[in-house]
Formats: C-alpha cells, structure tokens, sequence
C-alpha cells in the first residue's frame, strides 16, 4: 500500500501525473491544419473528430465520477489512466482516416473523464477546506500546463519522427503517469452514503442545488468557449497568415501554446483574485471580458498576423481567468456526501458545452462557404453571443461564496 502524503504532497504527485497523462490531449487539434488535406477531411468532419472526444467525455463523466462517492477515487482515476494509454498509442498505430480518428479520440474522452474531475475528486476527499480552492488551482494550473505544451509537444514529435509517433510518446508518458499515481498515491474509504436515501446516480438533489448548478451552468459556456478557442486556434492563425501572406514569426503552434500557459497563469490568479476580492465580481468581470474580445477577433485578427496573435493570447487570458473560480465554486457548495455527482454534473454540463464549441465553429465555417474573415468572425461572434446569455444567467442564479472568499459572505 503507498505510504501515506501530507495535503501538500498529494497535491504536488497528482499534479505531476495528471501533467503526464493529459501531454497529448491537444494533440490532435495542434496538428490539425497538417491532418486535414492529409486525409482529405471537411471542416465539419475534422469538427466532429475534435468534438468526439469531448462528447465521449460527457458520457462517461456522469458514471465514472459519480462512482467516486462509493469506491475510492484512485481505482477510478487510473482505470481513466488506462484508456488514456490506450487510446493513444492505438491512434498512433492504426488511426487512418476519419472514423478510426473519431473512435479512438472518443476513447480518449472516456480517458480525460475517469482523470480529470477524477484527479479533482481525488484531492477533495483528502485535503482540508483551507486547501480545497488552492488545490483545485493547482490541479487546473497542472491540466493547463500539459496542455499548453500539448501544442508545441506535437508539433516537434510530428516534424522530427511523423505524427503516429507524437501519439505513440503520448501513451507512453501516461504510462508513466499511471506508475506514479499507484506507487505514491494512497487509497481510501469513500465518505458513507449520503443520509436523504437517495441512490448513487440520482442527480435530483444535485440539480437542487442553486449555487453549485449556478457554477456548473457558467462552466458549460466557459468550456465551449475555452474548447472552441483550443480546437482551432492553431486552425485560425494557419487561415491569418496564409491570406495576408504574412510571414509567421511565431507558428500558430507555439502561440497556442503560449496563449494556454497565459491562460493557465490567469486561472490560477483569478482564484486568488476571487479569495481577496470576491467571487462573483471575479468571474462577472472574466465573462464579460470574453464577450467584448470573443466578439471582436474573428474580424480583427483576420486583418493581421501580429494582431491576431495578440489578441488571441489576450483572449486566452480572459477565457481561462474564472477557469478555477467556477469548478471550485461548484466543489465548494456541493454537499460532501454528493461532491462526486455534483462534480460529475458539474463537468458534464462543462463538456456539453466543449462537445459543442469546435463542432460549432466547424459548421459555421463550411456554412459561411469556407475559411474567410467573414466566416471565422461569425463563429467566434456566436460564441460571444452566448457567453453574455450565460452571463446572465450566472448573475440571476446568485450563487454562494466559499469559505475564505472575500468580500461576500460565504453561505
């Protein structure tokens, strides 16, 4: 059995893996531009292949985190572990068009399922209340983190040795991921059944819940944006410098992969902002930052490579700014004998919403009649429009604070 951790370390080891396992989540949106006329894919159809992993991944999260409040979360975490490997050196191996592409990364999303919020449950069954939101900063700073460097990751593997074997250095490092969490990470009990007599998926309660739903129905635009942004930006800028005839000084590549470390700075110090100077007031100003920028750089950026890239990682600080405050705002007010069903709704709702967005902006496109400033502005536009829609929702909701938060009292 692996030696008991101090809250500290078992954040710092989690962390560590989940940096390990989810290193080649973007891999297939950073090498997009390149799969595209390799295996002669629409825009729709390369949509529906970045989409697919996030629809598996709503599927399988209401299962797989919701067992998290009746087994321990480690056995679940690294069964995600496994289909993770799996998948990605099967998409290395024998990927070769569409449907085996759109297969195997639905595998992938059942992966990122049993992981992600898994990873978070994890820490919330093991770390006390003081350490929950810096904890939950910490596990979203280490997913942003490996997926930033997923971008520039795959680009590199893919020019040195060919895409198969970017998916294969993939399987190999949540190998790796899955070693240290059953070596170092120890088990637990589950808490005991919740007191109300209702069963393990009965999500009644949870939908009953104002402030965490409040949270989770926030979280379901945030993730279409962030989604949208992450699954074509590479796409976007590729599309800037080809029509402007601009030499890209900076791959689209390495800016998205800059443009998800900012993003990964800024949800860390936007939790922190939410402790010292509120929660709401935090993600009010997150939401609305997006609208106006989200709005604007489909038809701006489409004018200039330099401006593009600007403002596409401005956009990414704004995106991921209320990254942590909402999914520790959801963990917070959940109750502790549902935290599992309340995250698991909470990421299902998220990852509608991330199911929705690259699929959306794919239909835009080909609808628009193809790549255009008009096209790409219409698309991003639609998604701003719906982040003011969420934003008031969000605002109507009234959601609690966390016990720490200032300036609002925590309910």
């Amino acid at each position: 059995m692996p030696p008991t951790l101090s809250g500290a370390r078992l954040v710092a080891v989690v962390c560590a893996a989940q940096v390990l396992v989810q290193i080649g989540a973007y891999f297939w949106p950073a090498l997009l531009p390149g799969m595209m006329p390799l295996w002669g894919l629409s825009n729709s159809e390369a949509g529906w292949i970045t989409a697919m992993f996030y629809g598996s991944y709503l599927l399988a999260v209401p299962i797989l985190v919701t067992l998290t409040d009746r087994i321990d979360a480690r056995r679940v975490y690294l069964f995600g572990v496994a289909c993770t490997i799996a998948a990605h050196l099967l998409f290395g191996w024998m990927a070769e068009g569409f449907w085996s592409a759109l297969w195997l990364r639905g595998l992938a999303g059942i992966g990122w399922a049993g992981t992600y919020m898994t990873g978070l449950k994890l820490l919330a069954d093991q770390v006390d209340a003081k350490l929950m939101s810096r904890a939950v900063a910490g596990h979203a700073a280490s997913i942003g983190i490996s997926g930033a460097l997923s971008f520039s990751c795959a680009d590199l593997l893919a020019h040195a040795y060919g895409w198969p074997a970017a998916f294969i250095v993939a399987g190999l490092t949540a190998t790796a991921a899955w070693l240290l969490v059953a070596l170092r990470v120890p088990g637990r009990k589950p808490p005991p059944p919740a007191a109300d007599g209702h069963a393990l998926f009965d999500f009644r309660p949870v939908f009953r819940n104002r402030s965490a739903m409040a949270y989770a129905m926030a979280y379901c635009i945030h993730t279409l944006e962030m989604n949208a942004l992450r699954g074509w930006g590479v796409a976007f800028l590729a599309y800037v410098a080809l029509s402007t005839g601009a030499e890209a000084r900076f791959s689209p590549t390495l800016v998205v992969t800059v443009l998800a470390l900012v993003g990964t700075l800024a949800s860390v110090l936007g939790n922190e902002a939410a402790i010292r100077w509120g929660r709401l007031r935090l993600i009010t100003l997150a939401m609305g930052a997006s609208v106006l920028v989200g709005g604007s750089i489909g038809f701006a950026g489409s004018q200039s490579y330099p401006l593009a890239v600007g403002l596409l990682v401005f956009y990414g600080f704004v995106v991921w700014l209320d990254s942590s405050s909402l999914t520790s705002g959801a963990a917070g007010t959940a109750e502790p004998s549902r935290r599992g069903a309340t995250l698991a709704v909470h990421s299902m709702l998220g990852y509608t919403g991330g199911f929705l967005g690259p699929l959306m902006i794919g239909y835009v496109l080909d609808f628009a009649g193809g790549a255009s400033t008009f096209a790409w502005g219409l698309a991003f536009l639609l998604v701003a429009v719906l982040m003011l829609l969420a934003l008031a929702v969000f605002r109507l909701m009234r959601p609690r604070a966390l016990a720490g938060d200032r300036g609002q009292p925590a309910g």
